[in-house]
């Protein structure tokens, strides 16, 4: 849907710092941390990482924005991008940020048709170095199959192809889908079309962003 192109061109608008687990994942892996080797370990046997690591990485990432601002500096708050992705994983997002005081203002859904979203994904190509994302349509780099910023190779990633795409889709449907009303519940969801030009529904997230901190201190 666009999201991970979304939070690179909102995160600094909205001064929030950018979250996104598959970073943490890269960033952990080659910093060589506790957390980074047993996420390896996990990876080379061809295993999904379990939540209790993926909420252990997003917890060093808050306590480093915490520590930034203690000291006048960083972001206002967080972006999380892809996270989180089952309900298990939400509930205990609240409850790490509850322990700090703090919560969820926003959550966007960028709605787009599900051929849509396969036509985009086969597009999408992945900065082999940094993790960048492109789009041989939407997104191109300035020179094909090069990344802008570090030069590294541009790839597709295996689960790009139409028919894994389909496959995400359906577990997305699956485990991520309920997602919607868990936060509907809490009064944080918005649905923004992202069946538009990347400027419009960055414009639209923006806009819901900015009602969701206004309607977050009017009410405490």
């Amino acid at each position: 849907s666009g999201k991970g192109t979304q939070a690179e061109r909102l995160a600094p608008r909205l001064r929030l710092m950018p979250i996104a687990t598959g970073n943490l994942f890269r960033e952990a892996v080659k910093a060589g941390t506790p957390l980074g080797r047993e996420a390896k370990a996990i990876m080379d046997r061809g295993e999904l990482a379990p939540d209790g690591i993926t909420i252990a990485l997003v917890e060093e990432k808050l306590d480093e924005l915490a520590a930034q601002q203690a000291l006048g500096e960083g972001a206002r708050g967080a972006l999380f991008d892809g996270f989180p992705r089952t309900i298990a994983q939400a509930e205990a997002l609240e409850t790490a940020l509850a322990r700090r005081g703090q919560r969820v203002d926003a959550v966007v859904v960028i709605d787009v048709p599900r051929q849509q979203l396969i036509e985009r994904l086969a597009g999408r190509r992945v900065c082999a170095s940094c993790g960048l994302v492109y789009h041989v349509a939407f997104n191109p780099p300035k020179r094909v199959g090069i990344c802008d910023v570090c030069g590294g190779e541009l790839v597709q990633r295996a689960d790009d192809t139409p028919e894994a795409v389909a496959r995400r889709l359906d577990t997305y449907d699956a485990v991520t889908a309920p997602l919607l009303d868990f936060y509907a519940q809490r009064g944080v969801l918005t649905h923004v079309d992202g069946d538009r030009p990347i400027e419009e529904v960055t414009e639209a997230i923006a806009a819901a962003a900015d009602r969701a901190v206004a309607d977050g201190q009017r009410a405490g």
